[in-house]
Protein backbone atom coordinates (compact mmCIF):
# COMPACT_ATOMS: atom_id res chain seq x y z
CA UNK A 1 0.00 0.00 0.00
CA UNK A 2 1.28 3.66 -0.41
CA UNK A 3 0.65 6.63 1.97
CA UNK A 4 -2.46 7.39 1.56
CA UNK A 5 -3.29 3.65 1.90
CA UNK A 6 -4.16 3.46 -2.09
CA UNK A 7 -3.03 0.01 -3.35
CA UNK A 8 0.03 -0.74 -5.86
CA UNK A 9 -0.31 -2.72 -8.76
CA UNK A 10 2.79 -4.34 -10.23
CA UNK A 11 3.05 -4.87 -14.19
CA UNK A 12 5.21 -7.30 -15.85
CA UNK A 13 6.71 -6.13 -19.11
CA UNK A 14 7.83 -2.57 -19.86
CA UNK A 15 5.93 -2.41 -23.10
CA UNK A 16 2.87 0.09 -24.54
CA UNK A 17 0.42 -1.69 -22.82
CA UNK A 18 2.36 -1.07 -19.36
CA UNK A 19 3.07 2.71 -20.56
CA UNK A 20 -0.69 3.15 -21.02
CA UNK A 21 -1.77 2.31 -18.02
CA UNK A 22 0.36 4.75 -16.36
CA UNK A 23 -2.25 7.62 -17.26
CA UNK A 24 -4.92 5.90 -15.90
CA UNK A 25 -3.38 4.76 -12.90
CA UNK A 26 -2.81 8.38 -12.24
CA UNK A 27 -6.55 9.24 -12.73
CA UNK A 28 -7.33 6.57 -10.10
CA UNK A 29 -4.83 7.71 -7.79
CA UNK A 30 -2.91 4.17 -7.78
CA UNK A 31 0.08 3.39 -7.82
CA UNK A 32 1.83 1.78 -10.83
CA UNK A 33 5.57 -0.26 -10.95
CA UNK A 34 7.00 -2.00 -13.60
CA UNK A 35 9.59 -4.48 -14.44
CA UNK A 36 11.09 -4.32 -17.72
CA UNK A 37 13.55 -5.85 -19.51
CA UNK A 38 15.61 -2.64 -20.17
CA UNK A 39 15.40 0.81 -18.76
CA UNK A 40 14.81 1.86 -22.50
CA UNK A 41 11.68 0.13 -22.77
CA UNK A 42 8.56 1.92 -23.70
CA UNK A 43 7.04 1.89 -20.21
CA UNK A 44 10.33 2.62 -18.12
CA UNK A 45 10.48 5.62 -19.35
CA UNK A 46 7.18 7.44 -17.88
CA UNK A 47 7.51 4.95 -14.81
CA UNK A 48 9.35 6.45 -12.20
CA UNK A 49 8.96 3.04 -10.07
CA UNK A 50 10.47 0.71 -12.59
CA UNK A 51 12.64 -2.46 -11.78
CA UNK A 52 14.57 -4.19 -14.40
CA UNK A 53 14.58 -8.03 -14.67
CA UNK A 54 13.09 -10.63 -16.85
CA UNK A 55 9.87 -12.16 -16.58
CA UNK A 56 11.24 -15.59 -17.05
CA UNK A 57 13.31 -15.32 -13.84
CA UNK A 58 11.32 -16.20 -10.40
CA UNK A 59 13.83 -14.25 -8.19
CA UNK A 60 13.07 -11.10 -10.12
CA UNK A 61 9.68 -11.51 -10.50
CA UNK A 62 9.62 -12.75 -6.39
CA UNK A 63 11.91 -9.14 -5.80
CA UNK A 64 9.74 -7.08 -7.98
CA UNK A 65 5.92 -8.34 -6.23
CA UNK A 66 7.30 -8.03 -2.74
CA UNK A 67 6.38 -4.26 -3.23
CA UNK A 68 3.13 -4.74 -4.96
CA UNK A 69 -0.88 -5.08 -3.97
CA UNK A 70 -1.21 -6.86 -7.17
CA UNK A 71 0.52 -8.41 -9.89
CA UNK A 72 -0.71 -8.52 -13.51
CA UNK A 73 0.57 -8.21 -17.40
CA UNK A 74 1.06 -6.44 -20.41
CA UNK A 75 2.16 -9.82 -22.27
CA UNK A 76 1.77 -13.46 -21.89
CA UNK A 77 5.18 -14.79 -21.56
CA UNK A 78 5.82 -15.25 -17.74
CA UNK A 79 5.99 -18.56 -17.19
CA UNK A 80 2.86 -20.23 -15.09
CA UNK A 81 5.18 -22.36 -12.91
CA UNK A 82 6.91 -19.27 -11.83
CA UNK A 83 3.28 -17.47 -11.26
CA UNK A 84 1.93 -20.50 -9.40
CA UNK A 85 5.20 -20.60 -7.23
CA UNK A 86 4.29 -16.93 -6.73
CA UNK A 87 0.83 -17.49 -5.54
CA UNK A 88 1.57 -20.44 -3.20
CA UNK A 89 3.90 -17.63 -1.70
CA UNK A 90 0.96 -15.45 -1.14
CA UNK A 91 0.89 -12.89 -4.34
CA UNK A 92 -2.01 -12.26 -5.69
CA UNK A 93 -1.53 -12.12 -9.47
CA UNK A 94 -4.30 -11.29 -12.24
CA UNK A 95 -5.01 -13.00 -14.35
CA UNK A 96 -4.09 -16.20 -12.48
CA UNK A 97 -1.77 -18.76 -14.39
CA UNK A 98 -4.76 -21.35 -14.79
CA UNK A 99 -7.08 -18.53 -16.80
CA UNK A 100 -3.15 -17.29 -18.52
CA UNK A 101 -2.55 -20.34 -19.36
CA UNK A 102 -5.40 -20.28 -22.57
CA UNK A 103 -3.93 -17.47 -23.93
CA UNK A 104 0.19 -19.20 -23.86
CA UNK A 105 -1.06 -21.96 -25.27
CA UNK A 106 -3.68 -22.00 -28.40
CA UNK A 107 -4.07 -25.93 -28.04
CA UNK A 108 -4.67 -25.77 -24.57
CA UNK A 109 -6.98 -22.44 -25.74
CA UNK A 110 -9.40 -24.56 -28.61
CA UNK A 111 -9.67 -27.36 -26.65
CA UNK A 112 -11.37 -25.35 -23.57
CA UNK A 113 -13.63 -23.20 -25.81
CA UNK A 114 -14.74 -26.45 -27.52
CA UNK A 115 -15.82 -27.90 -24.49
CA UNK A 116 -17.69 -24.65 -23.34
CA UNK A 117 -19.37 -24.65 -26.66
CA UNK A 118 -18.03 -21.13 -27.69
CA UNK A 119 -17.91 -21.06 -31.41
CA UNK A 120 -14.33 -22.07 -33.47
CA UNK A 121 -13.27 -22.76 -36.74
CA UNK A 122 -12.53 -26.41 -37.06
CA UNK A 123 -9.32 -27.69 -35.92
CA UNK A 124 -7.42 -30.39 -35.15
CA UNK A 125 -3.62 -31.50 -33.38
CA UNK A 126 -1.23 -32.67 -35.86
CA UNK A 127 2.58 -34.20 -35.42
CA UNK A 128 3.00 -35.92 -39.38
CA UNK A 129 1.97 -35.51 -42.50
CA UNK A 130 -0.50 -38.16 -42.73
CA UNK A 131 -2.74 -36.53 -40.08
CA UNK A 132 -2.42 -32.95 -41.60
CA UNK A 133 -3.85 -34.86 -45.30
CA UNK A 134 -6.53 -36.65 -43.46
CA UNK A 135 -7.53 -32.94 -42.19
CA UNK A 136 -6.95 -31.31 -44.99
CA UNK A 137 -9.16 -33.93 -47.11
CA UNK A 138 -11.63 -33.30 -44.71
CA UNK A 139 -11.90 -29.62 -44.40
CA UNK A 140 -10.45 -28.81 -47.42
CA UNK A 141 -7.05 -27.01 -48.61
CA UNK A 142 -4.90 -24.72 -47.69
CA UNK A 143 -5.30 -25.34 -44.22
CA UNK A 144 -4.15 -22.58 -41.64
CA UNK A 145 -0.79 -24.29 -39.61
CA UNK A 146 0.02 -22.97 -35.91
CA UNK A 147 2.78 -23.29 -33.46
CA UNK A 148 0.82 -23.42 -30.37
CA UNK A 149 2.85 -21.67 -28.29
CA UNK A 150 5.20 -17.99 -29.45
CA UNK A 151 3.36 -16.46 -32.10
CA UNK A 152 1.80 -12.88 -32.85
CA UNK A 153 1.63 -10.63 -35.38
CA UNK A 154 1.18 -13.36 -37.97
CA UNK A 155 4.47 -15.45 -36.64
CA UNK A 156 3.84 -18.90 -35.82
CA UNK A 157 1.09 -19.17 -38.52
CA UNK A 158 1.56 -20.64 -42.59
CA UNK A 159 -0.85 -21.01 -45.07
CA UNK A 160 -0.18 -25.18 -46.43
CA UNK A 161 -1.15 -25.95 -49.60
CA UNK A 162 -0.15 -29.61 -49.18
CA UNK A 163 1.01 -31.66 -46.06
CA UNK A 164 4.39 -31.51 -47.06
CA UNK A 165 4.85 -27.80 -47.48
CA UNK A 166 4.81 -28.18 -43.41
CA UNK A 167 7.68 -30.66 -43.14
CA UNK A 168 9.80 -28.85 -41.10
CA UNK A 169 7.12 -27.93 -38.63
CA UNK A 170 6.39 -31.50 -38.26
CA UNK A 171 9.80 -32.85 -38.13
CA UNK A 172 9.92 -30.49 -34.88
CA UNK A 173 6.65 -31.07 -33.59
CA UNK A 174 6.92 -34.71 -33.83
CA UNK A 175 10.59 -35.01 -32.20
CA UNK A 176 9.40 -32.53 -29.17
CA UNK A 177 6.27 -34.82 -29.26
CA UNK A 178 4.24 -31.37 -29.35
CA UNK A 179 1.51 -31.27 -31.85
CA UNK A 180 0.93 -28.38 -33.85
CA UNK A 181 -2.44 -26.96 -34.17
CA UNK A 182 -3.78 -27.18 -37.89
CA UNK A 183 -7.24 -25.05 -38.57
CA UNK A 184 -10.01 -24.83 -41.48
CA UNK A 185 -8.90 -21.52 -43.69
CA UNK A 186 -12.26 -19.67 -42.86
CA UNK A 187 -13.73 -17.63 -45.80
CA UNK A 188 -14.87 -14.41 -43.60
CA UNK A 189 -16.21 -11.55 -44.06
CA UNK A 190 -14.07 -9.44 -41.75
CA UNK A 191 -11.96 -9.89 -38.55
CA UNK A 192 -13.40 -8.51 -35.12
CA UNK A 193 -12.54 -8.42 -31.92
CA UNK A 194 -14.76 -7.83 -28.70
CA UNK A 195 -12.99 -6.76 -25.49
CA UNK A 196 -14.44 -7.94 -22.00
CA UNK A 197 -13.32 -6.96 -18.72
CA UNK A 198 -14.10 -9.20 -15.29
CA UNK A 199 -13.59 -8.89 -11.62
CA UNK A 200 -12.87 -11.18 -8.96
CA UNK A 201 -16.38 -10.82 -7.75
CA UNK A 202 -17.55 -11.64 -11.53
CA UNK A 203 -18.74 -8.12 -12.34
CA UNK A 204 -18.50 -7.90 -15.96
CA UNK A 205 -18.18 -5.16 -18.84
CA UNK A 206 -18.02 -5.32 -22.76
CA UNK A 207 -17.47 -2.69 -25.11
CA UNK A 208 -18.65 -2.06 -28.16
CA UNK A 209 -17.53 -5.12 -31.08
CA UNK A 210 -14.68 -3.78 -33.46
CA UNK A 211 -13.98 -4.39 -36.81
CA UNK A 212 -10.04 -5.37 -37.15
CA UNK A 213 -8.17 -4.51 -40.72
CA UNK A 214 -5.04 -7.13 -40.64
CA UNK A 215 -2.15 -6.15 -43.36
CA UNK A 216 0.37 -8.64 -43.49
CA UNK A 217 -0.67 -9.96 -40.17
CA UNK A 218 -0.34 -6.98 -38.31
CA UNK A 219 -3.46 -4.61 -37.31
CA UNK A 220 -3.97 -1.51 -39.47
CA UNK A 221 -6.65 -0.62 -38.19
CA UNK A 222 -9.33 -0.55 -35.76
CA UNK A 223 -13.24 0.91 -36.61
CA UNK A 224 -15.54 1.03 -33.58
CA UNK A 225 -18.48 -0.13 -33.80
CA UNK A 226 -17.52 -2.93 -36.53
CA UNK A 227 -19.82 -2.41 -39.58
CA UNK A 228 -21.91 -5.63 -38.89
CA UNK A 229 -25.18 -6.57 -38.22
CA UNK A 230 -26.60 -6.26 -34.76
CA UNK A 231 -27.09 -10.43 -34.33
CA UNK A 232 -24.02 -11.39 -34.82
CA UNK A 233 -22.44 -7.91 -32.53
CA UNK A 234 -24.83 -9.88 -29.68
CA UNK A 235 -23.11 -13.22 -30.54
CA UNK A 236 -19.56 -11.49 -30.17
CA UNK A 237 -20.24 -9.85 -27.07
CA UNK A 238 -22.10 -12.96 -25.73
CA UNK A 239 -18.95 -15.29 -26.73
CA UNK A 240 -16.43 -13.23 -25.31
CA UNK A 241 -18.42 -13.19 -21.96
CA UNK A 242 -19.11 -16.67 -21.89
CA UNK A 243 -15.41 -17.05 -22.21
CA UNK A 244 -14.02 -14.87 -19.69
CA UNK A 245 -16.70 -16.41 -16.89
CA UNK A 246 -15.57 -19.90 -18.45
CA UNK A 247 -11.85 -19.08 -18.01
CA UNK A 248 -12.21 -17.71 -14.65
CA UNK A 249 -10.63 -14.19 -16.13
CA UNK A 250 -9.74 -11.05 -14.55
CA UNK A 251 -9.07 -8.30 -16.12
CA UNK A 252 -9.46 -7.60 -19.76
CA UNK A 253 -9.79 -9.76 -22.50
CA UNK A 254 -9.30 -9.65 -25.47
CA UNK A 255 -11.04 -11.99 -28.40
CA UNK A 256 -10.62 -11.95 -31.92
CA UNK A 257 -12.97 -13.47 -34.19
CA UNK A 258 -14.13 -14.09 -37.68
CA UNK A 259 -17.33 -12.55 -39.31
CA UNK A 260 -18.87 -16.13 -41.41
CA UNK A 261 -22.31 -16.37 -42.68
CA UNK A 262 -21.72 -19.15 -40.01
CA UNK A 263 -21.72 -16.89 -37.19
CA UNK A 264 -18.98 -15.28 -35.64
CA UNK A 265 -15.69 -18.10 -34.41
CA UNK A 266 -13.24 -16.95 -32.12
CA UNK A 267 -9.69 -16.88 -33.35
CA UNK A 268 -7.39 -15.87 -30.51
CA UNK A 269 -7.28 -14.73 -27.28
CA UNK A 270 -5.04 -12.12 -24.91
CA UNK A 271 -5.58 -11.63 -21.10
CA UNK A 272 -4.67 -8.26 -20.89
CA UNK A 273 -5.35 -4.76 -22.96
CA UNK A 274 -5.21 -5.05 -26.39
CA UNK A 275 -4.45 -3.43 -29.87
CA UNK A 276 -7.92 -3.86 -30.76
CA UNK A 277 -8.91 -1.24 -27.54
CA UNK A 278 -6.63 1.07 -27.95
CA UNK A 279 -9.27 3.05 -29.40
CA UNK A 280 -10.95 3.10 -25.75
CA UNK A 281 -8.42 5.97 -24.20
CA UNK A 282 -10.90 8.84 -26.54
CA UNK A 283 -13.23 6.44 -27.42
CA UNK A 284 -14.93 5.19 -24.69
CA UNK A 285 -16.08 6.61 -21.20
CA UNK A 286 -13.70 3.98 -19.79
CA UNK A 287 -10.47 3.07 -20.87
CA UNK A 288 -9.37 -0.44 -21.47
CA UNK A 289 -6.50 0.51 -19.52
CA UNK A 290 -8.41 2.00 -16.55
CA UNK A 291 -10.94 -0.69 -16.64
CA UNK A 292 -8.18 -3.42 -16.79
CA UNK A 293 -6.76 -1.55 -13.24
CA UNK A 294 -10.52 -1.33 -11.63
CA UNK A 295 -10.60 -4.73 -12.79
CA UNK A 296 -7.52 -6.27 -11.13
CA UNK A 297 -7.91 -4.44 -8.07
CA UNK A 298 -11.51 -5.58 -7.59
CA UNK A 299 -12.84 -2.21 -7.92
CA UNK A 300 -16.63 -1.32 -10.08
CA UNK A 301 -16.19 -1.67 -13.47
CA UNK A 302 -16.45 1.52 -15.45
CA UNK A 303 -18.96 2.56 -18.11
CA UNK A 304 -17.88 0.82 -21.78
CA UNK A 305 -20.03 3.90 -23.94
CA UNK A 306 -18.65 5.32 -26.74
CA UNK A 307 -18.02 8.87 -26.68
CA UNK A 308 -19.04 9.45 -30.67
CA UNK A 309 -20.73 8.08 -32.83
CA UNK A 310 -17.50 6.68 -35.23
CA UNK A 311 -14.25 6.24 -33.66
CA UNK A 312 -10.89 4.72 -35.84
CA UNK A 313 -7.30 3.64 -34.59
CA UNK A 314 -5.08 3.26 -37.19
CA UNK A 315 -1.43 1.76 -35.83
CA UNK A 316 1.70 3.96 -36.84
CA UNK A 317 4.83 1.55 -37.96
CA UNK A 318 7.73 2.28 -38.44
CA UNK A 319 9.37 3.25 -41.81
CA UNK A 320 12.50 4.83 -43.03
CA UNK A 321 11.37 8.22 -42.31
CA UNK A 322 12.53 7.91 -38.50
CA UNK A 323 11.52 12.38 -37.48
CA UNK A 324 8.49 11.29 -36.25
CA UNK A 325 8.02 14.68 -34.48
CA UNK A 326 7.91 16.71 -37.27
CA UNK A 327 5.10 14.33 -38.73
CA UNK A 328 3.54 15.31 -35.54
CA UNK A 329 3.36 18.49 -35.70
CA UNK A 330 1.92 18.50 -38.89
CA UNK A 331 -0.69 16.10 -37.72
CA UNK A 332 -1.74 18.56 -35.21
CA UNK A 333 -2.01 21.35 -37.04
CA UNK A 334 -3.75 19.19 -40.22
CA UNK A 335 -6.23 17.86 -37.71
CA UNK A 336 -6.33 19.79 -34.20
CA UNK A 337 -8.99 16.69 -33.51
CA UNK A 338 -6.79 13.89 -34.14
CA UNK A 339 -4.92 12.20 -31.00
CA UNK A 340 -1.64 11.13 -31.82
CA UNK A 341 0.00 8.38 -28.91
CA UNK A 342 3.92 7.40 -29.00
CA UNK A 343 5.13 4.60 -27.26
CA UNK A 344 9.00 5.69 -26.79
CA UNK A 345 10.15 2.94 -29.60
CA UNK A 346 13.25 2.75 -31.65
CA UNK A 347 11.57 3.02 -35.21
CA UNK A 348 12.23 -0.11 -37.34
CA UNK A 349 10.46 -0.80 -40.50
CA UNK A 350 7.34 -2.61 -39.70
CA UNK A 351 7.19 -2.27 -35.38
CA UNK A 352 4.56 -0.74 -34.45
CA UNK A 353 5.57 2.37 -32.74
CA UNK A 354 2.33 4.32 -31.88
CA UNK A 355 -1.09 4.82 -32.99
CA UNK A 356 -3.11 7.91 -34.30
CA UNK A 357 -7.48 7.97 -32.90
CA UNK A 358 -10.55 9.62 -34.87
CA UNK A 359 -13.47 10.16 -33.71
CA UNK A 360 -16.70 12.09 -34.87
CA UNK A 361 -20.12 11.24 -36.81
CA UNK A 362 -19.20 10.05 -40.09
CA UNK A 363 -17.96 6.87 -40.44
CA UNK A 364 -15.76 7.87 -43.80
CA UNK A 365 -14.10 11.36 -42.83
CA UNK A 366 -13.27 9.59 -39.29
CA UNK A 367 -11.46 6.87 -41.16
CA UNK A 368 -9.92 9.14 -43.64
CA UNK A 369 -8.50 11.31 -40.92
CA UNK A 370 -6.66 8.37 -39.07
CA UNK A 371 -5.21 7.15 -42.00
CA UNK A 372 -4.16 9.97 -43.39
CA UNK A 373 -2.13 10.93 -40.00
CA UNK A 374 -1.07 7.70 -39.49
CA UNK A 375 0.21 7.70 -42.68
CA UNK A 376 2.47 11.11 -42.73
CA UNK A 377 4.00 9.28 -39.57
CA UNK A 378 5.02 7.05 -41.18
CA UNK A 379 6.52 8.99 -44.04
CA UNK A 380 4.14 7.61 -46.71
CA UNK A 381 2.81 10.58 -47.75
CA UNK A 382 4.38 14.34 -47.21
CA UNK A 383 0.99 16.45 -47.32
Amino acid sequence: MDRLGFPVVGVVGGGQLARMMAPAAIGLGIELRVLARDALDGAALVVPKTSIGAEDDLDALRAFAAGCDVLTFDHEHVPTGHLRTLQAEGVVVRPGPEALEHAQDKLVMRRRLTALGVPCPRWTEVTDAGQLQVFGDEVGWPVVLKTPRGGYDGKGVRLVEHPHDADDWLAGAGARGAPLLAEERVAFSRELAVLVARSPHRQAAVWPVVETVQVDGVCREVVAPAPISEEHALAAQQAGLRIADGLDVTGVLAVEMFDTDRGVLVNELAMRPHNSGHWTIEGSRTSQFEQHLRAVLDLPLGDTAMTAPHVVMANVLGGDYTDMYAGYLHCLAHDPGVRIHMYGKEVRPGRKVGHVTTLGGDAEDVRGRARHAAAFLRGDIDG
